[in-house]
């Protein structure tokens, strides 16, 4: 189980990304988080957050339109 939630569903590009980016600065490093998200460019912006070297990408799964992804933050 994350440490926390971030619910970001029915909002669009960029306020997922955005959520999720603060989200990551409130755990410790080696939290992690659980993203959900209907918009489809979360996908994109999600994995290019996590190539950045600061966070990786636990999991990821979508069901019934809705994103769900759990990040770590590394640092």
């Amino acid at each position: 189980m994350a440490d926390k939630l971030v619910d970001a569903r029915d909002l669009n590009c960029p306020l997922p990304i955005l959520k999720a980016t603060k989200a990551l600065r409130s755990v410790a490093p080696g939290g992690t988080i659980e993203l959900l998200a209907t918009d489809p460019a979360a996908v994109r912006d999600v994995t290019a957050l996590c190539e950045s070297g600061r966070h990786t990408l636990v999991e990821q799964a979508t069901t019934g339109g809705v994103y769900r992804f759990v990040i770590r933050r590394d640092v």
